[in-house]
Order: C-alpha cells, then sequence, then structure tokens
C-alpha cells in the first residue's frame, strides 16, 4: 500500500488554532487525509491537486513540505501572498494552506466527538470534562468549515486570476459542491467566481455523516 501523503501536519494547526497536547497527532492525520481527499482534491480537480501534491516532498512518514524549487506560482497558490489582478489591483491573498487546516479542523471536530466501540458509537466522555452536546459541535464545525469555504473564494480568484500558471484548473459545478458538504455558512461563503446567481443567504444542509 502506497503511503499517504500528508501537506499539513498537527504542528502546522498551531499557528491557527489551540490543540490540546492529549490530541494524538496519528488521529488527526486521519482527518488532515480526509480533508485533502474530501475537500482539498474536489474543489482543484483532480489534474491541478495532483500538479500540486508534486510541488511537495515526504519524509518516511509522508509528512511533506514544499520542495526548495517549487515553481513560484504554486509557492504562492498554496501558502498565499500578494499579487496584481487582470484589474490592476494589488490583492492580499491568504493561501490554500489555511484552507486545508480549517476544513481538517471541521472534520475533526465533528468526527472526535463520536468514537466507535464493540457494542456501537458512543459520544466520548472523561472524568475531567463534560462533552459538548453535539448541537454546539454542528455550531463550532460549521464555523471552521466556513473559514475554510472562505480561504477557497480567494483562491478560485486566485486561479482566475492566474489561469495561465495554471491550466489545469477549470471553473466547473464540481468545484463549488466541493464545498457543500457538512456545516456551512452561506452568508460568509459567498462564492461569486462559479456561479452568475445572486448570494444565497442563510445555513446550508446539515450533513453530520461526511
Amino acid at each position: 500500500m502506497t503511503q499517504p501523503t500528508y501537506l499539513i501536519n498537527p504542528d502546522t494547526f498551531l499557528s491557527f488554532e489551540d490543540l490540546s497536547c492529549n490530541v494524538s497527532g496519528g488521529r488527526m492525520l486521519a482527518f488532515i487525509r480526509k480533508a485533502q481527499n474530501l475537500d482539498l482534491k474536489p474543489f482543484l480537480g483532480l489534474p491541478l491537486y495532483s500538479s500540486l501534491v508534486r510541488q511537495f516532498v515526504a519524509d518516511e512518514q509522508g509528512i511533506a513540505q514544499l520542495k526548495p524549487d517549487a515553481a513560484e506560482a504554486y509557492r504562492t497558490l498554496w501558502l498565499g501572498g500578494e499579487y496584481t489582478d487582470a484589474h490592476g489591483h494589488a490583492i492580499a491573498y491568504g493561501g490554500l494552506l489555511p484552507a486545508l487546516v480549517y476544513f481538517a479542523f471541521a472534520r475533526f471536530a465533528e468526527g472526535d466527538a463520536v468514537r466507535f466501540t464493540a457494542s456501537g458509537p458512543v459520544v466520548k466522555r472523561s472524568e475531567h470534562s463534560q462533552a459538548l452536546p453535539y448541537k454546539d459541535v454542528l455550531r463550532i464545525t460549521t464555523e471552521y468549515r466556513s473559514i475554510a469555504n472562505a480561504y477557497c473564494n480567494e483562491a478560485e480568484k486566485f486561479l482566475q486570476d492566474n489561469r495561465a500558471a495554471f491550466p489545469q484548473w477549470q471553473v466547473n459545478q464540481a468545484n463549488r459542491t466541493a464545498r457543500q458538504p457538512g456545516p456551512r455558512i452561506s452568508e460568509v461563503d459567498r462564492t461569486r467566481f462559479n456561479s452568475n446567481t445572486p448570494y444565497a443567504l442563510g445555513c446550508g444542509i446539515i450533513n453530520p455523516f461526511i
């Protein structure tokens, strides 16, 4: 079996959100892998996602980092930076890295609330803490996914403004629906680059099983 490549790792999260030292790194990697395959890959499309992954080099555990000679366009796509758009405006772009962080955080927040045992799924409990009600878990998941979606909107504009550097990028419904599963705040995540329809307000449908 091929060793998975992880574009981020548990240490990456520390720059964005607090992560308890009691959280298993191996468990976090499982959610990172899901976020890469189920959120980032559908958003970029397989050709562009594959090109992005080729800009990384992974160690024996699959933990990857950008190659020193990674193409500058891909380095900016991943890490963000300032660029000039087609209208001559200086745009501060946040990068795809934080989008993947928050997609993984959203999946972790929801998935870690439930553990599977021999007798079936249970809510995780501790003698030192009380589990959050599931509605609060969904609220937190919604918040993280909304942040990820906002970064994806920036990435979409960056890719549109730099199409010559990313010939694999194709704007289609798959890019937009890639961000739909799970809790999502439409008011924050206003996608306007893939659709000519007016902005939708309110909350999307929640699917707690994604």
